[in-house]
């Protein structure tokens, strides 16, 4: 492992800083497993890897939302980021840092951001007039809004927008759009899914208005340097986490020379424009380098209604994990849905993935295959004999499945990756069924215990692959073979580190039992 982190390069992800004006749901598990799975899988297959989360915590929504609980916004901040620092041990998520944007880190970083703009020439004063969603933090032109009957104007978000008339420092966003299609033509995987960046090309090339940056209407947010009666619009404020948290302003040493530009920004589909646009924008501007890849995932719904409070269908990521099983609630988000495309949640759907994917295939799977081993092989893996052709050929599988899950990991197609690893699973059992070591067990024992040894071989590298998915049962899949710690990483699949004969193998307990409930049977 040490070696191969010498030579693999430094990896830096991020989710997006969640906004504290609510609870965590499902999309905001979703998006965090995700990182979580790709930062696993990354640190497995040698890379040094920088994993980013945290809370969003300044603006007009959060200083609104912390007057309707009432609270001061910091004591309100200070609530609200605690839920989801627990979200991030309910699903048991391995964040390297917690950013907030409240912390005195980030205010230096964000001025001195701010100052490189000005000396860039792309802010100045103004006015702003124009439609505002509290709710998005966001500016729309009127070209965006519908109309109510009753005379609301509403973002496409749906968010209610009302009019703002206030003085503004703007940044020059007008003077970037050439320059914007010009970096996306030379960087062609900047942008993923490849309809995401199709959607985002054309609102470029459609023309782009100045940002207005600064807000007066209210205090809750970074004081504007040199002007503080503004501060700075949120947006500004919040992408610059993902360098704070590297150690900018300072770029000579730490962490920043490591890990900048980020490899990939994980975020949802509905704010893509802040982080495809405005980001790499600023960043230019600043004369610093844009992030590798942004990558817009979809939305969930649930039961195949939008979640809302009014609908009471919000669903908790606790939730989740304390009905189904927190294996189980991480292999169903990344595996029933094409990563990137919009999904839903069923109760029905998690109980099919839980019965069908993890309990039949893996866990019976992991449960015959080491049962007989310990049963008919005296507890120990068996020395194989001569392999057959069916023998290689399932070997020959296991053995080169890593390079098919690195494939799709590297496009974030995550859903494929997993499908390449139950692939095997799939092959295996099919080997399984027609060798059939119990019957070998008195017609030929010789047969049997190579038979036995390839199978054992095969679950070996399937619960290494599984590890960055399912970190539990990979984890217990490897402790039944007697794995040391120190042998379950990538560098370890193949044919360099295989089983070695006469390892004790424990009578295995269920990985992964059936799911049961009255209403499974539905």
């Amino acid at each position: 492992m040490q070696d191969a982190a010498a030579v693999k390069p430094s990896y830096y992800i991020t989710t997006p800083i969640y906004y504290v004006n609510d609870r965590p749901h499902i999309g905001h598990a979703y998006t965090t497993l995700a990182c979580d799975v790709i930062a696993r899988f990354k640190r497995l297959d040698g890379h040094e890897v920088h994993f980013l989360t945290g809370t969003d915590e300044h603006g007009q929504k959060v200083e609104k939302s912390a007057q309707a609980a009432g609270l001061d916004p910091q004591a309100f901040c200070d609530r609200v980021s605690q839920n989801f620092r627990d979200m991030m041990g309910a699903l048991d998520i391995t964040n390297d840092d917690f950013i907030r944007t409240t912390e005195e880190r980030h205010v230096t970083s964000v001025q001195d951001l701010w100052r490189k703009l000005q000396e860039a020439g792309d802010i100045y004063l103004g006015s702003y007039a124009g439609w505002y969603a509290v709710r998005d933090e966001a500016f729309y032109g009127e070209d965006e809004l519908t109309k109510t009957p009753d005379g609301r104007m509403i973002a496409p978000s749906g968010a209610e927008v009302e009019w703002v008339e206030e003085p503004s420092y703007f940044f020059r966003l007008s003077a970037w759009a050439d320059r914007l299609l010009a970096f996306y033509e030379a960087n062609p995987d900047f942008i993923l899914p490849a309809q995401r960046r199709n959607e985002v090309v054309s609102f470029v090339r459609s023309g782009l208005r100045d940002l207005s940056i600064s807000r007066t209407t209210f205090d809750w947010g970074v004081p504007v340097p040199g002007d503080p009666e503004h501060v700075m619009y949120v947006w500004l404020d919040a992408l610059t986490n993902y360098m704070t948290a590297v150690g900018y302003p300072e770029t000579d040493s730490g962490l920043y020379p490591r890990f900048w530009p980020a490899d990939l920004h994980m975020v949802g589909k509905d704010i893509l424009r802040f982080h495809a646009v405005y980001w790499p924008a600023f960043l230019m501007s600043a004369g610093l380098k844009p992030p590798k890849r942004v990558f817009a995932h979809g939305w969930w719904t649930i039961e195949g209604q939008k979640m809302s409070k009014s609908l009471g269908n919000v669903v908790a990521p606790e939730e989740l994990v304390e009905t189904y099983g927190l294996d189980q609630t991480r292999y169903f988000l990344l595996r029933e849905v094409p990563f990137g495309n919009d999904g839903d949640f069923s109760h029905a759907a998690m109980v099919h993935r839980i019965n069908g994917d993890l309990a039949n295939d893996l866990g019976n799977l992991c449960q015959r295959v080491l049962s007989m081993v310990h049963k008919n092989c005296d507890g120990q893996v068996p020395a194989p004999g001569p392999l057959t052709d069916a023998d290689t050929a399932l070997l020959q599988k296991a053995d080169t499945a890593i390079g098919r899950v690195r494939e799709q990991m590297d496009v974030q197609a995550l859903h494929k990756a997993l499908a390449e690893v139950w692939t095997v699973v799939g092959d295996a059992n099919r080997y399984v069924d027609a060798q059939a070591p119990w019957v070998l067990r008195k017609s030929d024992p010789a047969r049997m215990r190579t038979v036995l040894y390839v199978l054992a071989e095969t679950v070996r590298q399937i619960a290494i692959l599984v590890q960055p998915v399912t970190p539990r049962a990979g984890a217990a899949m490897l402790d039944l073979l007697g794995i040391a710690p120190e042998a379950r990483s990538f560098d370890r699949l193949g044919d360099v580190s295989r089983l070695a004969p006469g390892t004790p193998v424990d009578k295995p307990a269920p990985i992964f039992p059936r799911y049961q409930a009255e209403e499974a049977a539905e």
